[in-house]
């Protein structure tokens, strides 16, 4: 992808679009999962659309802009706000004002993006304008979308979400109701549920499990990442990485998933690039999707937040010093922790430690949306070229978390694309790890220098 490309947005003003009919006017409470701290921010993802010549007369800013306000309809709290009551507790309280409505031009085409579209993108900022005032998680719209056409007739859909309403899961819903609209149904294929209270503590609240991504850890070194001086990667992992990494494993591991593979793997070329003291305690928090966990299952339509910050915890010395099947373990278990009984254990921590942030101090965050369906919304220009993620890096702390984005290369191979944020000189080494152990199936130091003949593993860069 061209990285360096720059292109002038034109933008209408913004404009808030509100539900096609009248809908309920009432509060709803959000379960003991959606408030936690960490999810009070915004999440931005972005879909790139082919033009498509039976479709040319056809408005994508009209469709959608009809298709949200009839969606809206069935996703009323979407167009509400929300407030914080006692003991942090948040509630929407549905007004029907609606969500935050862009129309734009860009003079661009997409294929002047190049081949292999991945984070992070060029002229983001302009791509979702940042509306002044919107940014803050409560009394302000709950999602910003913007449409912009390009010159070849194909689109941009960005979106920005309070991700104290749902998860990727849920979003995917969502924006999957709005494409069926757009294409002609009347109503979602799958009615939404709000249903939050079977996300809600226990009475009375009873932790049973042990939850040490909410350890309370002073930062006493100042190793949380500065927010100055960041820089954005892209990394492509297809079948020939992950079988270099396993290579570095005994046999009884080989076959773990790509997943626990390559998270242990990329939390310790993390580790060993920002340099801890070998005797500070530094985390793997694995995002895991606990749908599957529950019986009988939560409601098909759900749309809230169900997942976990699991968490492994081990000292960067251990970390580094052990092979690589070490970190491999502690991933493993860290997401095998998670059950029905660990949801109910959280949301009774939440209400009995008012609702804290996952430890940020030395944690490294990663969540896997390779099945998340982004790319297969349609709003009647066929699936998107990209979509998911727009950067790495997102939340309240820039640099914690990264994602795992399918991908398919500019040479046809199917993989994963993952945006990195960290400081420029410690993106620098953790280059030289993730060289180091790919191209010569080595355990990483941070001594190794990269051959001549390296396998090309970065994709873009800002």
């Amino acid at each position: 992808m061209d990285t360096s490309l720059v292109f002038t947005v034109q933008r209408r003003e913004p404009e808030l679009i509100a539900p096609a009919k009248a809908t309920p006017r009432e509060v709803k409470l959000l379960s003991d999962i959606d408030d936690q701290d960490g999810l009070r921010f915004q999440i931005p993802v972005i879909q790139f659309y082919r033009y498509d010549p039976a479709l040319a007369g056809r408005d994508p800013v009209g469709v959608i802009r009809e298709a949200l306000a009839k969606t809206l309809v069935f996703y009323y709290p979407f167009a509400g706000r929300l407030r914080e009551g006692a003991g942090r507790k948040l509630m929407v309280d549905c007004t029907g004002e609606g969500v935050l409505f862009i129309e734009a031009d860009a003079d661009v085409t997409l294929a002047q993006f190049g081949h292999a579209l991945q984070p992070p993108f060029p002229c983001w900022e302009n791509l979702l304008y940042d509306v002044p005032f919107s940014q803050g998680v409560l009394h302000t719209p709950l999602l910003l979308i913007q449409v912009t056409r390009l010159k070849c007739g194909g689109f941009i859909f960005a979106l920005r979400l309070n991700h104290t309403m749902s998860d990727a899961a849920g979003l995917v819903q969502f924006m999957n109701a709005v494409g069926e609209i757009a294409r002609g149904r009347q109503e979602p294929s799958v009615p939404p549920v709000w249903r939050r209270e079977l996300l809600n503590a226990r009475d009375p609240p009873r932790v049973t499990c042990i939850h040490r991504e909410y350890d309370v850890v002073p930062d006493t070194k100042g190793t949380i990442i500065p927010v100055d001086d960041m820089a954005h990667r892209s990394f492509f992992f297809g079948r020939s990485e992950l079988s270099a990494i396993r290579r570095l494993l005994p046999p009884h591991q080989s076959q773990c998933s790509s997943f626990d593979v390559l998270t242990a793997c990329l939390w310790r070329c993390r580790t060993l690039a920002l340099q801890p003291d070998s005797d500070e305690e530094v985390r793997i928090i694995c995002i895991v999707n606990a749908r599957s966990k529950f019986n009988p299952p939560l409601p098909e339509g759900y749309y809230g937040n169900v997942f976990a910050f699991s968490v492994a915890v081990t000292t960067a010395g251990k970390l580094c010093e052990n092979p690589l099947g070490y970190a491999l373990e502690l991933v493993r278990k860290a997401k095998a922790d998670v059950s029905e009984e660990y949801m109910h254990s959280l949301a009774d921590l939440m209400v009995t430690r008012g609702r804290p942030h996952f430890t940020v101090v030395r944690s490294y965050l990663v969540s896997d949306v390779r099945r998340a369906g982004f790319e297969d919304i349609d709003f009647g220009w066929g699936k998107a070229v990209y979509g998911g993620p727009a950067k790495g890096g997102v939340g309240a702390i820039p640099g914690v978390a990264s994602f795992y984005i399918p991908f398919r290369n500019d040479k046809g191979e199917e993989g994963l694309v993952m945006p990195v944020c960290l400081p420029s000189e410690a993106m620098q080494r953790f280059e030289k790890e993730l060289d180091s152990v790919l191209n010569n199936s080595l355990p990483p130091t941070i001594n190794t220098i990269s051959s001549s003949n390296s396998r090309q593993l970065l994709l873009s860069s800002l």
